[in-house]
């Protein structure tokens, strides 16, 4: 883990040897203290601009190979840290800098949100017989489902936009279609309104 990483999509500041980027694996695993899957860890430091993607991919191998970090499921390739691993962001994460920490820890924890979020709140697209994708959207309150519904649309681009705009906000998707069924003329308006202005 001493040789140099490439540079290739790394932004000035982020990390650029294999043993930095290990520390700052073992770092993020120890603060956020719960398992993460290995793709996820990956893609917080890449896309983050903290490390390029195959160095990454290197460092997270040869902590796994000296046992800092270990599989909890080997299926999904959910990992988290080990007592070694532990003791390696204990002892040399001070080498890396704060801000480095900082951009790392923030991205894994919205990461968490986001999972817990699609977990919660399922978005499923199939293809249709023929033509065509439905977009299955569930919104759950972590109790109860407070809405099942089921769209049609043409393409899997559309399909895509459906997903990716339910996930910037469920809770207000929900009560956009709420007030609209309801036919709350008032709410409808505060609902869209706060909508737009997000």
């Amino acid at each position: 883990m001493e040789y140099n990483a490439f540079w290739a999509g790394v932004d000035p500041g982020g990390l650029r040897n294999t043993g930095d980027i290990g520390i700052l694996i073992c770092y993020i695993l120890d603060t956020i203290n719960i398992p993460i899957s290995q793709s996820d860890l990956i893609d917080i430091i890449q896309e983050n601009g903290l490390a390029n993607y195959f160095e990454v991919s290197s460092a997270l191998a040869e902590l796994i190979k000296l046992n800092n970090v270990k599989y909890i499921d080997k299926k999904e390739k959910t990992v988290e840290i080990t007592p070694d691993g532990t003791m390696v962001s204990d002892q040399l994460s001070s080498e890396l800098t704060e801000s480095v920490k900082e951009k790392a820890v923030s991205a894994a924890f919205e990461r968490i949100e986001e999972r817990k979020l699609e977990k919660e709140n399922p978005v499923v697209i199939t293809k249709a017989d023929g033509q065509g994708y439905y977009v299955n959207i569930r919104v759950n309150d972590g109790k109860r489902d407070l809405m099942s519904l089921s769209l049609f649309v043409s393409t899997s681009a559309e399909a895509n936009m459906i997903r990716k705009n339910f996930y910037s906000n469920p809770e207000q998707i929900y009560s956009m279609v709420l007030s609209s069924a309801v036919g709350d003329e008032n709410m409808i308006k505060k609902a869209f309104k706060e909508y737009i202005h997000e």
